[in-house]
């Protein structure tokens, strides 16, 4: 009779523990559409559908407040299998102070910001260790908010809506200690996440500096090398109808549709899941920022424009540890 190994058995939990997370937000909705409707159209249970509703309208705004974060959760034993899978690993430079607030700026996002979620959304990289007094809450799009035990799923880990009143919330509202974490290349960093690419959509991305200057709190640059090399990219001829179609469907829903690949449940199979390669997360050290209530665009500028050069130095100062060349630069877009 055949008996699976240890390495085999760690080796299934990594994959499973990656596939819940790839697959939970389609299966939840999924399962919380299709009961709500059975409940009103074929049962007389259909209050209950008007008692989620109800809590949902009630509880509409705990995303913006700071939400319902459970540290239990965060620990989860699913979460270090998580991690084991690629793996991932979380480094500082610094020394950070839980006598301020922060702004940790991440990069790239890659296709599914599997680091940025690891690190920051679960205890499985050891962050509160590593950051001892610092309480972070990962930024994401307030639609992950609108579907019920979706939200409360999203909500445990300590993740927030990413919307401006939510992010003053933070800083303003839960004293000292608290680092907000977003990832300012969000979707449209998509089309850039090829192995090997160190593309970052930037150049326009402002808002985060002019939130961090009407705070007056400090930005961390980060970089996670080994993020855009966990799947692969078909890229089709441009100009061409399918090119066309994605540029379309990016200027109408402000999402870029890629078509992806990675590997499957066993490791030479093709899949969805992404390939196990290691992504290490560099925390840079922390840029000041001046408190000034209404900056002008040239002050909000002349600070991007810094906070550009220390993600800039950071980048050259790691890249060659991880199969970077010398000469590769950041291309700021």
């Amino acid at each position: 009779m055949f008996l699976p190994s240890k390495k085999d058995l760690k080796t299934a939990l990594e994959v499973f523990a990656v596939f819940h997370w790839v697959s939970t937000a389609f299966f939840i909705i999924t399962t919380v559409t299709i009961v709500n409707l059975y409940l009103v159209v074929f049962t007389p249970y259909w209050p209950v559908t008007v008692l989620i509703l109800i809590w949902l309208a009630f509880d509409w705004k705990t995303p913006e407040r700071g939400g319902r974060r459970f540290n239990c959760v965060r620990r989860w034993c699913l979460w270090k299998h998580y991690s084991d899978y690629f793996p991932l690993k979380l480094l500082k430079t610094h020394d950070i102070s839980p006598s301020h607030n922060y702004i940790l700026v991440c990069h790239p996002h890659g296709l599914l910001a599997f680091g940025w979620f690891g690190h920051f959304a679960t205890e499985a990289s050891g962050f509160s260790k590593i950051f001892p007094g610092i309480t972070p809450y990962v930024l994401t799009l307030g639609a992950f908010f609108w579907m019920p035990f979706l939200r409360e799923y999203v909500m445990a880990s300590g993740v927030c809506s990413v919307s401006q009143s939510s992010i003053d919330f933070l800083l303003t509202h839960k004293g000292t200690g608290n680092m907000i974490i977003v990832v300012v290349g969000g979707l449209a960093e998509c089309r850039y996440s090829l192995p090997g690419s160190s593309t970052l959509v930037l150049k326009n991305r402002s808002g985060f500096v002019r939130t961090a200057l009407q705070h007056g709190v400090a930005l961390v640059p980060t970089y996670a090398f080994g993020e855009t090399d966990l799947y692969n990219q078909h890229i089709f001829t441009p100009g061409g109808f399918v090119n066309r179609f994605q540029k379309w469907f990016q200027s109408m829903v402000h999402i870029y549709p890629c078509a992806f690949y990675g590997r499957g449940f066993t490791k030479k199979s093709w899949g969805l899941l992404p390939y196990n390669r290691p992504v290490t997360t560099i925390v840079g050290e922390p840029l000041p920022m001046p408190k000034i209530e209404n900056p002008s665009q040239e002050i909000v500028a002349k600070y991007q424009a810094l906070y550009i050069d220390a993600l800039r130095k950071l980048f050259d100062q790691h890249k060659t540890k991880f199969g970077i060349s010398e000469t590769q630069e950041l291309e700021i877009i």
